[in-house]
């Protein structure tokens, strides 16, 4: 249990920070604008003019993190490769820059668009993000639930 906590939370706070921080510095918005989009996609185009929706997308943010984070621990403990490709060399990294990417091919692709209605536009922010959520994503999720199994198979 402290293993999905820990990892749904670092995975929030990671990818919050980075997804914060492209919003702000690369694309020119607001942080409170990034929330307000994302809970724009269960409420709709009207969340982006309530101050309070960015705090319901933030928490829906923390809520996908932890989602994530449990598919994560399912596969992973019901999966003697998974568990074997972790305890490897580098094997954290490796598991990151599959699951990471597959999270976000996942969400732009079938998740956001059933919600939305539209369809993903594979632009420079959309292969970012690709790219970003092996490192803020998939990272923080495969370190923080393979850390116990990955000790118990070296020890």
């Amino acid at each position: 249990m402290r293993r999905l906590l820990y990892a749904g939370l670092l995975t929030g706070i990671s990818d919050g920070l980075f997804s914060s921080t492209l919003n702000v510095l690369a694309y020119g918005s607001t942080v409170k604008r990034l929330w307000q989009g994302v809970a724009s996609t269960l409420f709709g185009a009207s969340a982006l003019e309530r101050d309070a929706m960015a705090w319901v997308g933030l928490a829906m943010h923390f809520g996908i993190a932890f989602a994530w984070s449990i598919v994560f621990f399912v596969l992973y403990e019901r999966s003697p490769l998974l568990r074997r490709i972790a305890a490897s060399r580098f094997g954290v990294a490796k598991l990151a820059a599959v699951y990471g990417p597959l999270i976000w091919v996942v969400m732009s692709f079938v998740v956001i668009p059933t919600l939305t209605h539209r369809p993903a536009a594979i632009t420079a922010r959309w292969w970012t993000q690709f790219v970003g959520h092996a490192v803020f994503v998939g990272a923080p999720i495969v370190a923080m639930i393979a850390d116990k199994t990955r000790q118990r198979l070296v020890t």
